[in-house]
């Protein structure tokens, strides 16, 4: 027996269809060991020097690898192609005690019978290079996290955490919040003219006078211009035609998945990550199983395989025409700082089209399914080709400007109309005009505009904005903006992120202690030095070192001087039952209360909740009953007079006594069932 392990349970399935019956698949569920979850961990005095532990949550599946690999004559590892499954394959070669040497690691990058016995057939030896460059990630978040959060827990309040690219994220919402609050519109007004040619009509926007730029700031200057535009001629000055081509964008990375599928399908990044995640493990499909239906979701390349490029083309020529693929195969340049390890993310076989595998999924997989396949599709096609044509028309030494294009040849565009749809098209086409003509004007419209602040981001947006800066990577973006949530810094405002005023709180403070490590340009540089790690073989202790030194200090110089920015309690009217005093509005560990202005003397706290109204009437003693939530979310009722009467009860309990035997009646939704276990009473 030969055993594979991979991490995710929902490609084994998948996986055992292609190995066949003498391999046997074990899935870790992620890390098996790592740095503890309570304490730091990393002894900075050694080098950084990480201790790492099993997970306490995977004894059993740990217990269950060290004995199926015992008796397996060899070890594959199959965890994800990036350096975190390199990290984990790295672990799990630990914990198995393999040698450093040993070809155990196996790599594919989509999970097909012809990928899956390549990577069989060439094994390879753990990369510590890029396992080296994980660590360092791992150390240097840590490093962040727990040296950092408790300064800002004491400078803020309770319960805070910071990051290393969370934190930036962070900044760049709130940063832009602050510009669109600091923002002042300016006015400014269009004039339209629309035009007739045989009773056609076209539509130009006004440009220049005298072969100036001209636009208007108020209603003054627009009237003035339509005074010299009374019973003006209107005359075609030039036009010019020209053939323009539109090409293909490339096919998708992880990032311009993400921002599509939000943008296009309305799905935000958590769904969109696990409808990706689904697509790339594996769908039951009728007949066949388990089948993977595209390439692996966490890379940052454009990088198409040659043999998945030719069958795109040959696809192409059948079904549209050979004049819908470009003389040479269409490449495209990753970005620079790319890792490039993978491909894009493309369907595994473009014979399997969208609608063939409608029925095997649910609807939010074939969405994001179709939207990946015909990006691809498209990405290897010939550009769109229109007749373009630009035309001034002069009336009183004022220009007007319009532009219209007409389709020559649909070329992508056939398969991905969303690309295709320009605002000359939406505003119809332009007569056939000849130069030195006049044509007649329908009317003259001015509108009244303001400029606009630039727009809050979205989940699409600050993922796009983090890949443009270098700020993570594509496994790291929708968990960095997932935490800002979660952490209570983000809200949403329709599908734009809004910082809170805690974030922007963080934020500030942050930017006040800690801007040289702190910034957008450090953190992208930090991830330039983990890329040389993995690719040039740089030390990950000098990395991590040189940020120590520089961060240390910033640690040692907030400590001291950053109480400020607690926020001082805030006095009411109400007055302490107990003591006299005057309650005041404190923050704490679990958001604002009411707490006596005496504190400590006197240790008064009240919930700035109203009280809940009642919903029923306690059966032990009579007082009010009223709905709470338990920590974990659940509703549950319980008596007004609670510490003295402890009665507490899932369901609503009422005055009505039972008709049977006198005990008292629960309510739940329509429903009443007497309270008396021993009564079947029920209505």
């Amino acid at each position: 027996m030969k055993l594979v392990v991979i991490e995710g349970p929902g490609k084994r399935d998948t996986l055992k269809k292609y190995l066949g019956p003498e391999y046997e698949v074990l899935a870790t569920k992620g890390h098996i060991r790592d740095l503890p979850s309570k304490g730091f961990a990393v002894d900075i005095s050694n080098n950084f020097e990480p201790h790492y532990e099993e997970m306490p949550d995977k004894k059993d599946i740990i217990s269950d690898l060290k004995k199926k690999a015992s008796k397996a004559e060899k070890v594959y590892l199959a965890t994800d192609p990036d350096r975190e499954g390199e990290a984990i394959s790295w672990h799990i070669a630990h914990i198995l005690g393999m040698k450093p040497d040993e070809k155990c690691r196996i790599k594919y990058n989509e999970i097909s019978k012809k990928a899956v016995q390549e990577a069989l057939n060439h094994p390879d030896v753990i990369n510590q290079q890029m396992v080296d460059a994980q660590q360092a990630r791992r150390i240097l978040d840590r490093l962040v996290g727990y040296k950092l959060s408790p300064i800002i827990c004491k400078a803020i309040k309770p319960n805070l955490s910071a990051g290393r690219v969370q934190s930036i994220a962070l900044k760049l919402v709130v940063d832009r919040e602050k510009e669109i609050r600091d923002f002042k519109p300016e006015e400014y007004w269009t004039i339209t003219a629309e035009l007739l040619k045989n009773k056609q009509m076209f539509k130009a926007s006004l440009t220049s006078y005298n072969s100036k730029k001209i636009k208007p700031k108020n209603k003054e200057e627009v009237d003035k211009i339509l005074a010299d535009l009374n019973s003006a001629t209107y005359k075609i000055a030039s036009i010019k035609k020209s053939k323009t081509k539109s090409n293909p964008l490339p096919p998708f990375t992880t990032s311009t998945m993400q921002q599509d599928a939000l943008n296009k399908l309305g799905m935000n990044l958590k769904k969109t990550s696990q409808c990706a995640q689904n697509l790339y493990e594996g769908v039951e499909i009728a007949g066949e199983g388990k089948v993977a239906l595209i390439t692996y979701i966490r890379t940052d390349s454009t990088r198409v395989a040659d043999d998945a490029m030719a069958a795109a083309r040959n696809f192409v020529a059948n079904k549209y025409g050979s004049n819908f693929i470009p003389v040479k195969p269409n490449v495209y340049a990753s970005k620079k700082n790319a890792q490039d390890a993978h491909e894009a993310i493309r369907p595994i076989n473009i014979e399997r089209t969208p609608e063939s595998v409608k029925a095997s999924l649910n609807p939010d997989n074939y969405k994001l399914y179709k939207l990946i396949y015909e990006r691809f599709l498209a990405s290897q096609m010939a550009p769109a080709i229109y007749d373009s044509v630009a035309v001034d028309v002069d009336a009183n030494s004022y220009t007007f400007h319009a532009t219209g294009r007409t389709v020559d040849f649909e070329g992508y565009t056939i398969i991905y109309k969303a690309y295709s749809d320009s605002e000359e098209e939406k505003e119809g086409k332009i007569p056939k005009l000849e130069e030195g003509e006049i044509v007649d004007l329908n009317a003259l419209k001015p509108e009244q505009k303001f400029t606009k602040p630039p727009a809050r981001y979205t989940e699409a947006s600050l993922v796009k904005a983090m890949e443009e800066k270098g700020i993570g990577r594509p496994a790291t973006y929708a968990p960095t903006i997932t935490i800002l949530a979660t952490r209570g810094y983000t809200e949403k405002e329709g599908k734009s992120l809004k910082p809170t005023e805690l974030g922007e709180t963080v934020s500030d403070y942050l930017d006040k202690y800690f801007k040289g490590v702190i910034n957008v340009k450090f953190t992208a540089n930090m991830e330039n030095r983990l890329d040389d790690i993995a690719e040039k073989g740089e030390k990950w202790q000098d990395v991590v070192g040189s940020f120590w030194n520089g961060f240390k200090n910033l640690l040692l110089n907030a400590d001291k001087r950053s109480v400020g920015f607690k926020k001082p309690a805030v006095e009411t009217e109400e007055i302490c039952e107990k003591c006299g005093g005057k309650m005041v509005i404190r923050e704490g560990k679990y958001g604002k209360f009411l707490g006596c202005s005496n504190f400590p003397k006197c240790k008064n706290v009240k919930s700035l909740e109203p009280e809940p109204k009642p919903v029923g009437v306690c059966p032990e003693c009579g007082k009010p009953v009223v709905a709470r939530k338990s920590k974990r979310g659940k509703i549950f009722y319980s008596c007004t007079g609670y510490p003295d009467c402890k009665f507490m009860s899932w369901d609503i309990p009422t005055e009505e006594k039972c008709p049977k035997c006198k005990h008292f009646l629960y309510k739940k939704g329509e429903n009443y069932k007497c309270s008396n276990p021993e009564c079947d009473y029920k209505r």
